[in-house]
């Protein structure tokens, strides 16, 4: 995705649909800062060219390889901010697994069969049952407003 030389002050809003680019240039824009988690979901990135002000997302430990030229800086390979047994310990609840989602960046995945917070509940989402409660409910609600307010509907 070549945005180099777009006059861009601010990265475009509609960036994280490109989440799947492995190729991103930002070159001579007058950026003056990436926003934390900019590059979100970008798990396919493997160059970033950035102007030379600024730093590579994620910090140069988040790269396999940084480098500079007159004015740009180079990020190439993406490293797995995961450590090497996929689960850091004090990151991800027990019932999680370490994913990379971006330069410099993580995300939990709950291991089956947990869910909900903290991948803390076991089994699948009652859909059912909570499908039938809030139709039921919905219904009672229903018929008593239709009950109490239709003579007011009926008055002249």
């Amino acid at each position: 995705l070549d945005l180099s030389n777009c006059s861009l002050q601010n990265l475009p809003p509609g960036l994280a649909e490109a989440s799947s680019a492995a190729v991103l240039d930002l070159t001579e824009n007058p950026l003056m800062t990436l926003p934390n988690g900019s590059f979100l979901g970008f798990t396919l990135l493997q160059l970033l060219a950035v102007p030379l002000p600024l730093g590579c997302p994620g910090g140069n430990s988040a790269w396999e390889e940084v480098t500079t030229s007159r004015s740009s800086r180079l990020c190439q390979g993406q490293r797995n901010s995961c450590n090497s047994s996929g689960e850091p310990a004090w990151l991800c609840p027990e019932n999680a697994a370490c994913a990379p989602d971006g330069p410099g960046l993580i995300q939990c995945l709950c291991d089956s069969p947990f869910h909900g917070y903290k991948c803390l509940r076991e089994g699948t989402f009652p859909v059912l049952l909570f499908c039938g409660v809030l139709g039921a409910t919905t219904l009672s609600l229903s018929l008593l407003l239709w009950g109490t307010q239709r003579r007011k509907a009926k008055a002249p």
